[in-house]
């Protein structure tokens, strides 16, 4: 393949191949779960989480300024162990672990994850077998959208903007890729999916 004819597909995976991995509706249900003040729980989440992301501090330390500030009737592990279980397969996992076996394309995940729930995912959903690589917010220290982690990205994949397309569902980090020159879609149902990277592969077939 001659290098003008290369492709790298980057794709979110919150969102797109998984649920969340502690998104708002689930530290919801921790709320009722666990009987906390859920308002009290989202505001400290939300001084912290971007923290944790980037892998400045650990799960335990994001536990602690964010649940354990008080006593509690409940043990750390359980409430890791329902954090965890909040993760879910959505359809497109499946299709893109078969669509990668002949599509022509070497793909990789491009997420803000914190370091305890990405290793979890990858683990859990064995997302080894529809990526490449990984460029995970935890592992290169900053987030998107910052434009320096699709940078990165690009050049760990030795790639220029126009060999690159990029998949998310949310349209801010879709539009900070496209001002980079990326081709970027938003995610917004399996289906719709599916017809942008069957047309992705047809036109990597044309030009080989």
């Amino acid at each position: 393949m001659e290098v003008a004819d290369l492709k790298i597909l980057f794709f979110d995976v919150g969102g797109i191949l998984l649920s969340n991995g502690w998104g708002h509706e689930a530290r919801e249900e921790a709320a009722k779960r666990f009987k906390l003040d859920y308002a009290e729980v989202n505001a400290l989440h939300n001084f912290i989480f971007n923290v944790y992301e980037i892998g400045s501090v650990t799960l335990d330390e994001y536990l602690d300024t964010v649940i354990f500030n008080h006593p509690r009737d409940f043990v750390r592990e359980d409430f890791k162990e329902f954090i965890f279980s909040t993760s879910v397969e959505l359809p497109m996992l499946q299709f893109l672990k078969e669509w990668k076996k002949d599509c022509g394309f070497r793909i990789i995940s491009l997420n803000n994850e914190g370091k305890e729930l990405n290793d979890y995912r990858v683990r859990k959903f064995k997302l080894h077998e529809c990526f490449d690589a990984f460029i995970s917010s935890c592992e290169v220290k900053m987030r998107k959208p910052d434009p320096g982690i699709w940078q990165l990205a690009m050049g760990i994949a030795q790639a220029s903007p126009q060999q690159c397309v990029y998949f998310d569902d949310r349209k801010m980090f879709v539009d900070t890729a496209q001002k980079l020159g990326i081709r970027s879609f938003q995610h917004t149902s399996l289906e719709g999916t599916k017809k942008i990277l069957e047309t992705l592969k047809k036109e990597n077939l044309k030009t080989k």
